[in-house]
């Protein structure tokens, strides 16, 4: 797994789409399929949702993104440890826009489909792009769990 933490030009790109897609959220009713996830220590797991990777934007480093965010995730109080894992075919990617800031989590293997972002949660709104570097479009799987295997 490679992540970039924090990448100053991809970071600099997915800054601006982060900004972009927060304001297409709060000014766009209806902007997202669903509400914000919301989870807390001892949510029920796996919790699994699913979408179509990559998209339009070209965000650099991490690929391909759709123009808004593809989950937003808000965590009410710290988690001690989670694991966001996504399998899809082609050349994933995952942005991560968090408390801590911008993170561009890439397979351990170029030619995997699985990418995961492990560790301690802070509280605060994730948001979520799940990208592909080879401008696919995929249907993935996205799990989040507090389980370390």
């Amino acid at each position: 797994m490679k992540i970039c933490y924090p990448c100053d030009r991809p970071r600099q790109r997915f800054g601006s789409i982060a900004i972009l897609a927060l304001g297409m959220i709060l000014t766009a009713p209806g902007a997202l399929r669903s509400q914000p996830l919301q989870i807390a220590p001892g949510f029920r797991e796996p919790l699994s949702v699913s979408g179509i990777s990559g998209g339009p934007n070209n965000s650099g480093e991490c690929g391909f993104v759709a123009q808004g965010p593809n989950h937003v995730i808000e965590v009410t109080q710290d988690l001690p440890y989670w694991k966001i894992a996504v399998q899809t075919a082609g050349a994933p990617s995952l942005m991560i826009q968090g408390p801590r800031g911008s993170f561009c989590v890439l397979p351990a293997n170029a030619a995997a489909g699985n990418v995961e972002f492990s560790g301690y949660g802070d509280k605060g709104t994730y948001v979520i792009f799940v990208g592909d570097r080879a401008q696919g479009q995929h249907p993935y799987s996205l799990s989040i769990t507090q389980q370390r295997n």
